[in-house]
Order: structure tokens, then C-alpha cells, then sequence
């Protein structure tokens, strides 16, 4: 899945917020959230959203 969906510097920089050991998986939910919504680049605004969409600030 991943292999379509890219991640911008900035992106990655609010993913390494999150605690390493559930790193792999936030990672997974959020791409699987944006291909649902049709995204094929992770911006800070799709990672927000996605938080959002999971019940986290």
C-alpha cells in the first residue's frame, strides 16, 4: 500500500512525534485514511485529519 502513497518532510517530521513502538502502525492507519479519501501524499493537513478522524488531538 505504501508503495503509492509518498509522505512530505513535514509529514514525517509529526509521524516521529508518536512513540516509536506504535510508529509502524500509525503509520498504516493513516495511509490506509488517506487512500480511503483518495490521497496519494501525506501533508501535515491528511495527518491532522486523520488524527482527528481517530479521536486524537
Amino acid at each position: 500500500m505504501s508503495n503509492n502513497i509518498s509522505w512530505t518532510a513535514e509529514a514525517e517530521a509529526k509521524l516521529k512525534e508518536i512513540p516509536f513502538f506504535v510508529r509502524p502502525a500509525a503509520r498504516k492507519k493513516i495511509e490506509k485514511f488517506a487512500q480511503a479519501e483518495g490521497t496519494i501524499e501525506i501533508t501535515p493537513e491528511v495527518y491532522d485529519r486523520a488524527k482527528q478522524q481517530f479521536g486524537q488531538k
